[in-house]
């Protein structure tokens, strides 16, 4: 396996912002690629170690995206920050010989959010942000969504173990103010608001246990996406919990549904 670590695609004043990029050792044409995004509630988590990169020995490129966390600025520095990531691949996909027909978002938790809004948003002004390689595009062409909320005002429409609507909730960080106060600010941070006919096919993925971003946020989009005539497929995972923890013997299962989707829309 290639790597190139700590890339720099974009800077906001003193800051770089950097991204991992995985090759695999053997290529004879432009690969296929994977915009991983990590989780951690938008205030923790690191690019360091992709889900993702299990797929390299399968022919396809990784790019694992570090993004500002919301302790050091609020939405939407975060989907900048991830549009740029993709634009900046895209600038650079001849020096390392990716496809930029072939692109897959795919996150977890707060990373599967930013997947999600990847997806549903390309060309929308407000999401854009102004980070480097304007000429090129964030659009994707598919999206893995594993747990990932998508309409915060609704994120306790069921019991869970965490206070959503909580002025310290990593909800209410993000947009910079308890969200039950700025519907406006919720919205522009809702995958759901952007949903639109012509969005790439999704594959969401959900563990019908989790308590801390509960399987409705998941029912929602999928709801959403289908109304817009996007293709969508949802997967519940009886019994699993959030970041489907634990020796539950389910991995191949689990990622068999991704290697499908990935064949079906990008091809190896």
């Amino acid at each position: 396996m290639e790597r190139h670590l700590d890339l720099e695609y974009a800077r906001v004043g003193d800051r770089s912002l950097c991204l991992d990029l995985y090759l695999p050792d053997e290529r004879s044409r432009p690969l296929p690629l994977i915009v991983y995004i990590h989780g951690g509630a938008w205030r923790a988590g690191d690019k360091a170690h992709p889900r993702a990169l299990r797929y390299v020995s399968e022919g396809f490129a990784v790019a694992s995206v570090g993004y500002r966390l919301s302790q050091e600025a609020i939405f939407p520095a975060q989907i900048h920050d991830c549009k740029a990531a993709v634009r900046w691949l895209r600038a650079h996909a001849q020096t390392y010989g990716l496809d930029v027909h072939r692109v897959a978002a795919w996150g977890e938790s707060a990373g599967a959010h930013l997947a999600a809004l990847l997806g549903v948003s390309a060309g929308v002004p407000e999401l854009e942000g102004a980070l480097g390689n304007p000429d090129q595009s964030s659009a994707v062409n598919a999206v893995c969504s594993w747990f990932g909320p998508s309409d915060f005002l609704r994120m306790n429409d069921s019991p869970g173990v965490q206070g959503h609507n909580a002025p310290d909730s990593p909800e209410s960080e993000l947009i910079g103010a308890p969200i039950q106060t700025r519907p406006d600010l919720v919205a522009r941070a809702n995958p759901v608001t952007y949903v639109r006919e012509g969005a790439p096919p999704f594959l969401l993925m959900h563990g019908t246990a989790d308590e801390v971003v509960i399987p409705g946020q998941s029912e929602l989009l999928h709801a959403a996406l289908v109304r817009a005539g996007v293709r969508s497929t949802l997967i519940l995972l009886g019994g699993l919990g959030h970041g489907f923890p634990g020796d539950h013997g389910r991995w191949g299962e689990i990622y068999g549904y991704v290697s499908a989707f990935l064949a079906a829309t990008l091809g190896t």
